[in-house]
């Protein structure tokens, strides 16, 4: 299944959130490492201190097993809707505003 997810990230955990990103801390993870990477890198940071993106997942559950591993740890009010295929949301890339933040 595609979902459409909203959520509210931990400004604090951000820089945590990034080196894990682009360590392969995340990328490494089975079953769904890559398409977490590959969802942060859509998602678009839609109103202050809130990001949207769409994502795959075929948990019972929406997006179970990444919440446990992953989005529990820097997200918070995490909202999902299934959707026919990805969307592309209007706003800064999240990717972006993090890279501007924790690169070096």
């Amino acid at each position: 299944m595609i979902y459409s997810i909203k959520a509210r990230y931990i400004e604090e955990k951000m820089g945590e959130f990034y080196r894990k990103l682009t360590d392969g801390t995340i990328q490494n993870q089975k079953p769904d490492g890559q398409e977490i990477v590959n969802s942060m890198k859509r998602a678009k940071i839609t109103e202050p201190g809130m990001i949207q993106w769409s994502e795959m997942c075929f948990c019972p559950t929406p997006l179970k097993h990444e919440r446990e591993t992953i989005y529990n740890h820097f997200l918070n009010d995490m909202e999902t809707e299934t959707i026919d295929n990805y969307i592309e949301f209007d706003g800064e890339p999240f990717f972006d505003f993090l890279e501007k933040q924790f690169k070096n």
